[in-house]
């Protein structure tokens, strides 16, 4: 797989309410994104930043990708390790640090909670989030820090 690889995404601004950015208050800032193949993503700002919070917003998006990538990272490097995974769930936060009219976000972390099969597999669970952190596109690419917080559980057996 190595190599380039290229992601084509399509944003189509859905906010204006009749007299365009007219005044700061007088469009919406919702969008819709799409991609071929894919439902469509209904986004805004965040509701401080005058959005819709039932929509998306870029920084919850950038937050979701980071947990999905480490997830998709994690469960490849378990796979390769003999670790069967039966369940994962994470509840990741992120924090933006706003200044005048830019900002940036200043970390996220996650915070896995990975279910293995079996009691022996757990004590590999701390070295595989750490290879998964280390093979995450999306983490590599930020320039804030991603930590994480893990837990493991083991499933119970089945009667």
């Amino acid at each position: 797989m190595p190599g380039t690889h290229h992601y084509a995404t399509e944003l189509t601004w859905t906010g204006n309410t009749g007299s365009g950015t007219s005044t700061y208050r007088s469009y919406r800032r919702t969008c819709e994104v799409r991609a071929e193949g894919k439902p469509v993503l209904a986004g805004s700002s965040d509701p401080h930043f005058r959005g819709d919070a039932d929509r998306w917003n870029p920084e919850e998006l950038l937050v979701a990708a980071l947990s999905q990538c480490h997830l998709l990272a994690f469960l490849h490097a378990a796979a390769d390790s003999g670790v069967v995974v039966v369940d994962y769930a994470d509840a990741a936060s992120g924090t933006l640090h706003t200044e005048g009219t830019g900002g940036r976000m200043t970390g996220v972390v996650l915070r896995p909670v990975v279910t293995v099969a079996e009691p022996e597999m757990a004590a590999a669970c701390a070295e595989l989030h750490e290879r998964a952190h280390r093979d995450c596109f999306i983490a590599s690419s930020v320039s804030f820090p991603v930590t994480h917080e893990p837990a493991v559980r083991v499933a119970s057996p089945t009667p």
